[in-house]
C-alpha cells in the first residue's frame, strides 16, 4: 500500500485555488490570442489593396473627369516647350477589376521621347449594374469617351497637341481603345458642358489582345471554345446572349469595335501572342485574346482601307515589336 502524504486543509485550498488562478490565467490568455487573430483577419479584411506607386510622379493624380469614384485619372507630363503628343491608357480586367497603375511601367519610355501620358479608371460592369445602367459595358466605354473629351479639354494647361493622341491597353482595355479609334466622333457642339464638346477621335491606336466584337455569332465560329462578353449585357453567359440577340442587336453593334469600322479611322496596330500558326475553327487555350480575333479584325480593315499594322507569334512584326514602340514610331513623326 502506497502511503499518502497529509496537505493541511488550508495549504490545499490554496494550491487549488493557485490551478484555479493559472487555468484562467491560460484560459484568457487563449481567448486573448484568438482576439488578436480576429482583429488581424478584420483589419485585412478592411484594409485594401494599395496600388503601386509610380516610379516617375505624376504631374497630376487622381484627377477627376467625372462624378463617379473610379472617374480618375492620372497625368504624366513630358518636358518639351511645345504642346506634346499623348498616350492614352485604358486598362484592362475585363471592365470588372484592374487600375490605371498597370500603364505605370511603361510612362518613363514615353516621358523619354517627349509623348506625355494619361491613365484612367472607369466604371466596372457591376458598377453599372449597381446604377442601373443599361447595358453595363456602356459605363466603362463611354468613361473612356469622357475622360477622352476630359484630357483634350486640358490640352491648354497641360501643353498636349489636341490632334496627336494615341490609345492603349490590354485586353478590355484594348477593346475600349478601338471601339473609340473606329467609333463616329461623340463630340457635341452644342453641349453646356465644354467637355463634351471635345473630340473623341483618336491619332492612332496599338493594342494588345483586343476583343473586337461582343456579338458572340462570329466568335464561336471562330474559335469553338470562346466564351467572353456576357458581362456586358448582364448576362450570365453567351447562349443567353445568343438566345437574346435580337433583342441585344443595337446593343451588340453599337458596342463591338468591328461594327464600327470605316475608311476614315486612324491607323491601328494589334498584338497578340497566344498559339503559333492559329487557325480559324481551332480551340484555343485563351480563346479571349486569341489571334484569331486580330486576324478577323485585320481581314475588315485591309478590305476598307484602314492603314493596320498586325503582329503575332505566327508573324512578328520585327520594326514594330511592341504596341509601345509603334505609339512612339507614330506620334513622333
Amino acid at each position: 500500500m502506497t502511503a499518502r502524504r497529509f496537505v493541511p486543509p488550508l495549504l490545499a485550498c490554496a494550491m487549488a485555488a493557485l490551478v484555479a488562478i493559472s487555468g484562467s490565467v491560460a484560459q484568457d490568455k487563449k481567448g486573448d490570442e484568438k482576439k488578436d487573430d480576429k482583429k488581424k483577419d478584420d483589419k485585412k479584411k478592411v484594409e485594401p489593396k494599395q496600388p503601386p506607386k509610380p516610379p516617375v510622379p505624376p504631374t497630376a493624380e487622381n484627377v477627376k473627369y467625372g462624378p463617379h469614384p473610379r472617374n480618375v485619372l492620372d497625368f504624366f507630363q513630358a518636358k518639351s516647350d511645345k504642346p506634346t503628343p499623348l498616350v492614352f491608357f485604358i486598362h484592362g480586367g475585363g471592365w470588372r477589376n484592374g487600375d490605371k497603375s498597370s500603364a505605370y511601367g511603361s510612362v518613363k519610355g514615353y516621358l523619354d521621347k517627349g509623348i506625355s501620358v494619361a491613365t484612367i479608371n472607369y466604371r466596372y460592369v457591376q458598377n453599372a449594374v449597381e446604377m442601373k445602367v443599361d447595358p453595363p459595358v456602356k459605363a466603362p466605354l463611354e468613361d473612356a469617351a469622357r475622360a477622352l473629351q476630359f484630357v483634350r479639354s486640358k490640352a491648354k494647361e497641360w501643353n498636349i497637341d489636341k490632334v496627336k493622341i494615341g490609345a492603349t491597353g490590354g485586353s478590355a482595355g484594348a477593346c475600349s481603345s478601338l471601339w473609340l479609334a473606329f467609333h463616329d466622333d461623340m463630340a457635341d457642339p452644342k453641349s453646356a458642358d465644354p467637355v463634351l464638346r471635345e473630340s473623341t477621335r483618336l491619332y492612332c491606336a496599338a493594342v494588345n489582345g483586343a476583343q473586337v466584337t461582343l456579338d458572340p455569332k462570329d466568335p464561336r465560329e471562330w474559335l469553338p471554345n470562346y466564351t467572353y462578353g456576357a458581362h456586358a449585357f448582364g448576362l450570365a453567359n453567351l447562349d443567353e446572349v445568343e438566345k437574346n440577340r435580337e433583342k441585344l442587336a443595337p446593343w451588340i453593334k453599337e458596342y463591338s469595335p468591328i461594327s464600327h469600322v470605316t475608311k476614315d479611322d486612324p491607323p491601328i496596330a494589334l498584338y497578340y501572342t497566344g498559339v503559333k500558326g492559329a487557325k480559324v475553327g481551332e480551340t484555343h487555350p485563351d480563346p479571349t485574346h486569341s489571334p484569331i480575333l486580330g486576324i478577323k479584325l485585320m481581314e475588315k480593315l485591309k478590305a476598307t482601307g484602314v492603314d493596320a499594322t498586325f503582329h503575332s507569334n505566327t508573324e512578328p512584326n520585327t520594326k514594330l515589336p511592341t504596341a509601345q514602340a509603334y505609339l512612339i514610331d507614330r506620334l513622333t513623326k
